[in-house]
């Protein structure tokens, strides 16, 4: 039986390889880091969705360039070099320091090393990637289920991006939580955010959330499939109590965001409708209670 458009993804059957997965984006992710200039809201640092799984996109090496990719339907880590020169290594249960010695190899053998932190960030409890020496499952299937979902929400992100015409993030995956997100800014700058993830310093929220936003996304937690989110920083009085875009959506006091649970949208008869209907109604309670521009930041219907 072929695999669904919208797959389902039970986190309490996947998150075990979720968590690893998440962490080999880390590793990949903090290399990107390491060899980019910092951009507005750390735009260089993400992954993004790729035909074959996650990728880095093209970064800088003096006069050549590379790209690392997560190819999860081959289930590899792939590094290919503007020189014509790549390398391989696979996607497999096992500890996660094994999985950082072996990128560290391949990127030294490509005369590519990058020094990295290697402390995982937004996790709590986290273990350095060379010291993280306990086996880790990872269960293939799951990991590719996961990457289709993502092709689907990254086709309904990008026609609700394209609806604002003002300053507008990517689709793209932060590693630190593992969730695809696009965010609008009114222009107006923000209040120093309070911080507070694991292993992030103050300075890592001030540049994400220098300036007002409206961001909304995909993160594989807490429990049943995962959420589709909208919040907006600074909060905006009276953005909690505004009105639901589903019957299944809701504001959710712990994460301090708007929820729609990701079975409510692969479930629906018309799944872009339903995720689409989530994204606008949320930011138009964000945008409207907290006095965005409206006409001058979005594209007119049609």
């Amino acid at each position: 039986m072929s695999t669904p458009p919208w797959p389902a993804l039970p986190v309490a059957d996947w998150s075990a390889t979720r968590d690893t997965l998440q962490l080999w984006t880390q590793m990949v992710g903090k290399v990107r880091l390491a060899r980019t200039p910092r951009a507005s809201h750390w735009w260089n640092v993400p992954l993004y969705v790729s035909a074959r799984g996650l990728t880095t996109s093209l970064i800088p090496d003096a006069d050549r360039g590379f790209e690392i990719e997560l190819d999860l339907v081959d289930h590899r880590l792939d590094v290919m070099v503007t020189d014509g020169s790549r390398g391989s290594m696979p996607l497999r249960a096992g500890a996660i320091a094994d999985s950082w010695t072996e990128l560290d190899a391949l990127l030294s053998r490509l005369d590519l090393g990058t020094p990295i932190w290697t402390m995982p960030v937004e996790i709590a409890d986290a273990i350095p990637f060379d010291q993280d020496v306990e086996p880790r499952p990872y269960e293939p299937e799951q990991a590719h289920d996961f990457w289709l979902a993502l092709v689907q929400m990254v086709r309904v992100f990008e026609v609700f991006r394209v609806r604002f015409l003002g300053k507008v993030s990517p689709v793209h995956l932060f590693w630190g939580a593992l969730d695809l997100a696009v965010t609008r800014f009114s222009g107006r700058p923000a209040p120093p955010h309070p911080g507070g993830a694991p292993n992030c310093g103050p300075h890592v929220m001030h540049e994400a959330y220098s300036h007002e936003v409206s961001s909304a996304g995909y993160w594989p937690g807490p429990d049943g499939e995962g959420v589709f989110y909208s919040y907006a920083y600074p909060e905006p009085a009276g953005f909690r109590a505004a009105p639901p875009s589903n019957p299944s959506a809701r504001f959710d006091e712990e994460l301090g965001e708007h929820v729609l649970p990701y079975e409510a949208v692969r479930t629906a008869d018309d799944p872009d409708g339903v995720l689409l209907d989530f994204l606008q109604v949320t930011y138009e309670a964000a945008a409207d209670r907290a006095g965005w521009d409206r006409p001058a930041l979005e594209r007119p219907p049609g």
